[in-house]
């Protein structure tokens, strides 16, 4: 068996009577003290359990030769042994810190041979957080040992990484204690890392404990935590950090600028992302490409699209940039979302011109905005110069091909589609399901319309209650509310649970079949899952329940509503609702149906 480079010296008598000695000397214990040590220890050069006493004795006895060699006055020209005995020494201290049970016959042995640099490796070699501070912790109480930054950058990452903050903050303050700062690129990753969990008071009060050093504060820490910041929707906490420390403490770049504009724009408060623009040119900073095309995505945002076509024509006209693939797709995207579609042509027709080739999103949003118009000669020819200019089509291209000749009632030429793209084996998504089952729901083809149900449950896809209750309504039209109860408890199985949309079609039909009682427990279950029912929804049964001639009944669903209580045990006598009464109720479905369609198309 070989043991590192031990095979590379002859084991004498001599050399071993003199390992020996160096080992009792430096341990300040008898060789038999070490030997215990050898039999707890397993070491990771260990391959054998029945030879772990012999080889931890060889390898603590090694390390110590080396030593010894290391205080010969003569001067090292070979440092190799020294890195070989390093690296044995550290394996020796992990071995003794995890197994042993206590660690104070160890302090001495410790303390003449741990310094800062083998502390970081002895740490580095635990290749745990918790472990590494708890060695961290023990060295600087019990040995007194002052860290390297290396070991403080090392052990925060570390703990950054396993999200163990209270132990970051006490870690950090231990660092500052020996005189040690943070590099730019430690201190952004400990403030993002507090922004992350939420504890943005904490990345606050880091960065303003820096400050007190007088040092600059790199805009990349301040970009990243801008970044996260605007992720979760605190993009005033932002702004008001950055109008606090511009100028003194940092100087922002800008891509500082573009990250608040982005925040601002998603927040819908494109004028003061205005003024941060004005604030970048006296900051010194010059706007880019992707400044303006983040305030003409915001202008768009909030269908102010003209407003985001005169700011790229100001810029233009300045000769500052020239508009790329993303400024133009997303302006068209813009006139498309408001069905402007000869706005969204011409702008094409220009990006042409000017010699902007467009991509796959740019034609997906021109043919979507077509369909939706009703034009599908447009959107079929958008679909040529598609393949012309070398654009694969994908799934949202065929959705929206599809959703344009359901909408015009060719729900044929809609399926033709999916059979062409299952046959190119382009998976159809959620929505491309959605649009053919409320188009055949629509058709009254309610057979089809539950064939695709069930093939959605053969696919990896999670399914949403909208795309269920076009066929739930359809049956309740048609009177076969049993079979809508069905579609149901399979949207239930598939873990979709119903919607407020659900439940006011259930009751609805229900009403409409004159089944009073089970309307009612319908809207008792509304309640208990936290569904509010909206007016609708409650009028139409209430006027059901007076008709039927239940007013007690009535009276208490109204009741339930105001207190948000289940109702009370009703009655199990009533009247069916009568032909006469159904006007009533198809008034209110038919309403509702308005309002819930105007919604599906907004989405």
């Amino acid at each position: 068996m070989k043991f590192g480079g031990l095979n590379r010296r002859p084991w004498t008598k001599s050399c071993d009577t003199r390992r020996t000695t160096g080992t009792e000397r430096i341990s300040g214990r008898r060789s038999n003290s070490i030997d215990g040590v050898g039999k707890r220890m397993t070491l990771l050069f260990v391959t054998s359990r029945s030879s772990s006493v012999s080889v931890s004795n060889i390898a603590v006895a090694y390390y110590h030769g080396l030593v010894h060699v290391r205080s010969d006055p003569k001067p090292w020209e070979d440092k190799e042994p020294i890195r070989r005995a390093e690296a044995w020494f550290v394996k020796i201290v992990c071995t003794i810190f995890v197994r042993s049970n206590s660690l104070d016959r160890f302090l001495g042995y410790f303390s003449k041979f741990l310094s800062p640099s083998l502390v970081f490796e002895v740490i580095k070699r635990l290749n745990s957080p918790k472990l590494g501070l708890g060695f961290f912790l023990f060295s600087r109480e019990r040995l007194n040992i002052t860290h390297s930054r290396l070991t403080y950058n090392m052990l925060l990452n570390t703990l950054c990484r396993d999200g163990l903050y209270d132990s970051i903050k006490m870690v950090y303050d231990c660092m500052k204690l020996d005189g040690h700062l943070p590099d730019s690129w430690l201190l952004g990753s400990l403030v993002s890392s507090y922004a992350l969990a939420d504890r943005f008071n904490v990345s606050k009060e880091l960065l303003d404990d820096f400050k007190s050093s007088k040092f600059e504060i790199s805009a990349v820490v301040y970009n990243d935590l801008f970044n996260v910041l605007v992720k979760q929707k605190k993009v005033d906490d932002a702004i008001a950090l950055f109008r606090e420390h511009m100028g003194s403490h940092f100087r922002p770049e800008t891509c500082t600028f573009n990250i608040l504009m982005r925040g601002l724009c998603r927040a819908g408060e494109t004028d003061e992302a205005i003024k941060l623009l004005n604030d970048m040119r006296s900051c010194g900073c010059s706007p880019d490409i992707v400044t303006f095309n983040t305030l003409i995505h915001g202008f768009c945002r909030i269908n102010e699209v003209n407003r985001a076509k005169n700011l790229l024509e100001q810029v233009y006209s300045k000769g500052q940039f020239a508009p790329d693939v993303v400024t133009y797709t997303t302006l068209i995207s813009g006139y498309c979302k408001l069905t402007k579609m000869e706005e969204a042509a011409n702008l094409y027709d220009e990006m042409i011109r000017c010699g902007v080739k467009p991509n796959q999103i740019t034609f997906n949003a021109l043919i979507d905005g077509f369909g939706k118009d009703g034009d599908m000669t447009s959107a079929l020819a958008m679909h040529e110069k598609m393949l012309f200019h070398g654009c694969v089509p994908d799934v949202v291209t065929y959705t929206s091909l599809i959703d344009g000749y359901c909408r015009i009632g060719q729900v044929n030429h809609g399926l033709n589609l999916w059979h062409e793209m299952n046959a190119k084996n382009i998976t159809p998504n959620l929505y491309t399901f959605s649009v053919l089952i409320n188009a055949l729901s629509k058709s009254n083809r309610l057979h089809e319309a539950r064939e695709f149900l069930r093939l959605l449950k053969l696919r990896d896809i999670v399914p949403k209650p909208f795309m269920y209750n076009p066929v739930i309504d359809g049956y309740c039209k048609s009177g076969n509310v049993d079979e809508a109860n069905v579609i149901v408890a399979e949207m239930e199985q598939k873990r979709c649970k119903p919607d407020k949309v659900t439940f006011t079609i259930l009751i609805i039909g229900h009403c409409m079949k004159g089944r009073m009682l089970e309307a009612i427990d319908i809207f008792h279950k509304m309640l208990a899952v936290g569904c509010a029912p909206d007016d609708i929804t409650v009028n139409s049964l209430r006027s059901c329940l007076l008709k039927a001639g239940m007013p007690g009944e009535a009276a208490h669903i109204k009741q339930a509503l105001v207190e948000k209580q289940t109702p009370k045990s009703l009655k199990m006598s009533y009247h069916p609702v009568t032909n006469a009464d159904m006007p009533i109720v198809r008034a209110g479905f038919h309403f509702f149906q308005v309002k819930k369609k105007k919604e599906l198309d907004e989405k």
